[in-house]
């Protein structure tokens, strides 16, 4: 029995042929041919079955025989926000991981001990895009270009919301712990800092604005371990 394939294809409806990448894929890597089945996936929550009505040396073209609607293994809405380390094969490890694991929205974050002021996130939504497939999650995360801590801070910013951080002064509960109090439903945001962490005063900003202090375990981790570690804990406490 052949192995279900999996295509990404957004605007799946409204398409009747493979965006080139994947249908250089299909084509070169897997041979398809007409008559063969494959599945779309539109990173919004649907599944298509669709059948393969051509397959010609650049194009692969399909009709779609049934459409999937898929459920979430989770309940809510899980948004990471971080700030990036200077070491980009670190950043895009974690954003492959994570979306394995499963999350909705990433934010990068510019901060006062930021290694990096600048991101370009077209090799992250490739990375990403990558992960969804080889994962067959129904929906693809969103990713945000940089923002300041500030400004996002300052943006209204619906659910609970959590600062992850080393300071020994400041109280923190754990986060998993916390989010399993919570109704599954509920939107969660968690914030984590750059190798050199959050300053105080940001942590001091971000509590004054109704974010919780947490911890994330006795370990202390690296920036991108903590992102993982952050999206792992959220989505097991939110499980169906």
């Amino acid at each position: 029995m052949k192995e279900s394939r999996y295509f990404y294809v957004p605007d799946a409806t409204s398409q009747t042929e493979l965006p080139i990448e994947e249908a250089m894929h299909a084509l070169r890597v897997l041979r398809l041919k007409a008559g063969d089945e494959m599945f779309l996936m539109d990173g919004q929550g649907t599944f298509y079955r669709t059948i393969v009505t051509l397959a010609a040396t650049k194009r692969c073209m399909y009709e779609i025989q049934e459409a999937l609607p898929q459920r979430k293994a989770w309940d809510g809405h899980i948004h990471l926000a971080i700030a990036p380390t200077k070491m980009m094969d670190r950043i895009e490890w974690m954003v492959e991981k994570a979306t394995e694991i499963g999350f909705d929205e990433l934010t990068f974050l510019q901060t006062h001990f930021s290694e990096r002021k600048y991101m370009r996130t077209v090799r992250l939504e490739k990375i990403m895009v990558s992960a969804v497939k080889q994962s067959r999650k129904p929906w693809k995360p969103k990713i945000n270009q940089m923002t300041s801590f500030q400004d996002f801070i300052n943006h209204p910013c619906e659910g609970y919301k959590y600062i992850a951080h080393c300071h020994d002064e400041i109280d923190q509960t754990d986060l998993f712990n916390d989010i399993l109090q919570l109704s599954k439903d509920e939107n969660v945001t968690i914030l984590i800092g750059p190798e050199g962490d959050f300053s105080f005063e940001e942590v001091d900003f971000a509590m004054n604005k109704g974010y919780r202090s947490i911890t994330l375990g006795n370990s202390r981790l690296r920036t991108e371990t903590a992102g993982l570690m952050a999206v792992t804990m959220a989505q097991l406490a939110k499980r169906i």
